[in-house]
């Protein structure tokens, strides 16, 4: 008895899906004006959260340019919205070279404590070749490399010595080496830098970019030569490695502590300085596109709820026109059971194919920026499967009254209606 209930309640949704694909040919243009709004309510929350994947993708890949369990200290914030905030913290001391030092002399608990400084964008020259005027000097110690987690391709890194003595050297991101020695080893050639030469000493393994942008278009000088050339009086970042997941947030209080002691920090007092690591630069731009992401959400939310109405409207003319064949159908036995699930089977599966069409049309849509930046297409499977429950519970709520009013219909009225 079960098994053929079942394959009564199949045959009737195969037929009323049947009758759905008959009603959509005989009727196109009215079909497509009522899915019009589904598809467009669908398709804005689809393209928008594909396209925010897309962009987290390329921000987490871009944004790790530190090392594991690795954070930076700097005077500003790594994201500022607005003039307010410009001039909240331009008043702040600047992080000097002595301080910077005090912490990677007393600090104990990281693997490696690096200070950075940097200038530009400037233009760097090997013979008659040139660079774009857009290439970041950074000033580093050899502990840097580590907490930058680059790689060296070629050559060497900073050696101690380097800075011990300023020597003119340079390790080249790789955009630079590209366009300077395109067919020639770099390694102990000289370019030059705001007319100083340097040595070419070692080529650091591609990043990549974002947002379209070079994250390889800088070179890398020792620290004590950069503030030999362009000055001591700036403020300095320090980037601090923690031996392990387990000890990075005893490092960064270790941190936080020597810095607040030698900057004479008042107890109580917030910091007059930023910590921020990969995680807190990705939670940033999360918390900047969490509006993006609501407002499009409701724009969705108001379009699907008037193709909704568009739904009922069209199933109640619907339900008039096919007065005589529900007739027909219960003098033949239709239960009112039977025609209710029809009309509500052929709301749903209208407002789940005006979905489906919104969902490919958005990931299509959200994908075009994946091309535009070169990362990998993304399919926001979660909001995918949550706009097409969506679609279902539109289709059911404003197809409940058209179904409704089919099913008590009047069997011996209906066949009276021509």
């Amino acid at each position: 008895m079960a098994n053929s209930g079942w394959k009564i309640l199949w045959f009737e949704v195969v037929e009323s899906l049947g009758m759905v694909w008959n009603s959509v040919k005989a009727n196109k243009l009215r079909t497509f004006l009522t899915l019009l709004g589904i598809i467009v309510g669908v398709f804005s929350i689809i393209v928008v959260m594909t396209g925010v994947r897309v962009l987290q993708k390329n921000v987490e890949s871009s944004l790790n340019f530190l090392g594991a369990n690795t954070f930076q200290i700097q005077k500003y914030p790594a994201v500022m919205i607005g003039h307010s905030s410009w001039a909240k913290y331009r008043n702040r001391k600047d992080i000097t070279y002595e301080q910077a030092i005090y912490v990677a002399k007393n600090a104990t608990l990281p693997e490696a404590v690096a200070i950075q400084a940097w200038t530009g964008p400037k233009v760097v020259q090997y013979g008659d070749v040139r660079t774009n005027p857009n290439i970041l000097i950074q000033g580093e110690m050899p502990e840097g490399f580590v907490t930058n987690n680059w790689t060296i391709q070629e050559g060497r890194a900073l050696f101690e010595d380097d800075l011990e003595f300023s020597r003119f050297v340079v390790v080249l991101g790789a955009n630079v080496a590209k366009k300077l020695f395109q067919n020639t080893d770099p390694i102990g050639k000289k370019v030059k830098i705001d007319g100083y030469d340097f040595t070419v000493i070692g080529v650091i393994k591609e990043l990549g970019g974002m947002f379209g942008g070079q994250a390889d278009n800088f070179v890398v000088i020792p620290l004590t030569t950069f503030l030999n050339l362009y000055g001591k009086d700036r403020s300095l970042n320090i980037l601090v490695k923690a031996r392990s997941r387990e000890l990075y947030d005893e490092t960064v209080e270790q941190v936080t502590a020597l810095l607040r002691a030698i900057r004479k920090v008042p107890p109580g007092a917030e910091n007059d300085f930023e910590i921020f690591s990969n995680e807190s630069l990705i939670k940033q731009f999360n918390d900047l596109t969490l509006a993006l992401r609501i407002g499009a959400f409701v724009i969705s939310m108001i379009a699907l709820v008037a193709a909704g109405v568009g739904i009922m409207n069209i199933m109640l003319v619907s339900v008039t026109e096919r007065t005589r064949e529900i007739g027909i159908r219960k003098a033949v036995g239709a239960t009112k059971r039977n025609i209710l699930t029809q009309f509500l089977l052929e709301s749903v599966a209208l407002s789940q194919f005006g979905g489906v069409i919104g969902i490919i049309l958005g990931v299509i849509g959200g994908n075009i920026l994946a091309l535009i930046l070169k990362v990998s297409p993304t399919i926001p499977y979660d909001w995918v499967i949550l706009g097409f429950v969506i679609c279902s519970v539109v289709g059911i709520v404003f197809g409940v009254y058209p179904a409704w009013k089919a099913a008590s219909v009047d069997p011996v009225e209906s066949l009276r209606y021509e």
